[in-house]
This record gives C-alpha cells, structure tokens and sequence, in this order.
C-alpha cells in the first residue's frame, strides 16, 4: 500500500474505531458483535441508513482499525488511569463528553502500545478526529491531554 493511501486508511480506521468505542459504551454492544457490524456495514463502503443516510465511510484498514478497538477495551482500565492523571484537578473520566472520551483513549492507547506510530503523527491523527466532532477548544483540548500522555509512556 502506498504511503498516502494506507495514511487516509488509517485516518478512517481512527474515525470509525472512536464511533465504535462511542457505540459501546453508550450500548454496550459486545465486542465481536460491533466489530462485525463495522467490518460488514460500515467500513469502506457507502452507509445508507436511517441514522447514517449517505454518509461515506473512506476505506479504512480494518487490522488497524480492529487493533485500536480491540486494545482500548482490553486497556480500558489502564488508559483511563493515565489520562485521569493527565486531567486538571477536578476533572474525572466521567465528567468528560462521552466523545471526547472516546478520542482520548483510542489517542492513548495508540501512544502507549502502538510504537510503530511516530508521536507527533498519533496526536496530530487524534486532533483531526476531535475536529470532526468538536470546535478548535476541544481539539486544543486533546493535542495537550495527548502531548501529556507520550511525554510520559514515550519517554
């Protein structure tokens, strides 16, 4: 795969594993259950439902994408941890928008067990998927809560 394209597929395997980890913890839709749904409607092909009417789906690359949904439910407990760390004081896991979450963790997890995945690309690849869903606060938001979380697992 050339580098532009497998790049785009892993930019719409971040996308789609965020929605994913989105759809889990607001359904909790079983793991093998929701990877299925995704590789069989939703990844690289055109979504034409009543909840996603004509939206398109970029071929994602669907190890990476399996890979991120697969770690950040396995390391659920572990990434929460560190990035409650990274948070002001006061702020909990849960006060965050269950998006923005969602963000954080496929962002953090990709910096702790992803090291094929330079640093800057990773937080740089997760500010753009804030900004799919958020203003440029949020985004902001997440490129320093990321920055935070390398400075510590990728030391």
């Amino acid at each position: 795969m050339n580098t532009p394209a497998r790049s785009q597929a892993r930019s719409a395997a971040r996308l789609a594993a965020v929605q994913a980890l989105y759809q889990q913890q607001m359904e909790g839709t079983a793991l093998a259950k929701l990877l299925n749904e995704f590789h069989q409607h939703r990844l690289g092909r055109e979504v034409d439902d009543e909840d996603h009417e004509g939206e398109v789906y970029a071929d994602a690359e669907i190890e990476f994408f399996d890979d991120l949904v697969r770690g950040v439910d396995a390391r659920r407990d572990e990434i929460d941890t560190v990035l409650l760390a990274k948070l002001a004081d006061g702020w909990t896991i849960a006060r965050l928008d269950k998006t923005m979450l969602q963000v954080l963790r496929g962002g953090a997890y990709e910096l702790m067990a992803r090291a094929d995945v330079p640093t800057a690309s990773a937080i740089s690849e997760y500010v753009d998927v804030a900004k799919a869903f958020f203003d440029d606060r949020e985004a902001k938001f997440v490129n320093g809560v990321l920055d935070a979380v390398a400075k510590q697992v990728r030391s």
